[in-house]
């Protein structure tokens, strides 16, 4: 089953899927952290964008089962900069979550795809 990256992201800060009052602010962000992604190496070499509930995480991702980390990761960065937790605690918890997603889907990259940072860039 294709799970739609909006609603799903939606879902997991706790907003129902029917309810489109935040999309635009949600898909901003979404979009903001394929950015971020792209420059890991993550996701489609051309980038990725989403403007509704269309696209799917099949789409982004692929069929790689590696890559599934990116979905709580997506959601963790949105999460922050929508509707940050109100202590410093779990903000904390939150960004040691997202580096450490951060080091092991950029270890998974360059494990299929290293560079020579010693040659020059193509």
């Amino acid at each position: 089953m294709a799970q739609s990256i909006l609603d799903s992201v939606k879902k997991m800060c706790g907003i129902d899927p029917s309810q489109t009052v935040f999309d635009l602010d949600i898909v901003t962000h979404i979009n903001s952290v394929f950015s971020d992604l792209e420059q890991l190496g993550i996701g489609p070499v051309d980038g990725f964008m989403i403007e509704d509930n269309v696209p799917t995480w099949d789409a982004f991702l692929g069929d790689d089962p590696r890559l599934s980390s990116v979905k709580s990761y997506v959601y963790f960065r949105v999460r922050l900069m929508f509707d940050p937790p109100q202590t410093s605690y779990l903000i904390e918890s939150f960004d040691k979550q997202i580096e450490k997603m951060e080091w092991r889907l950029h270890v998974t990259r360059e494990g299929d795809a290293w560079t020579d940072p010693s040659l020059p860039a193509a």
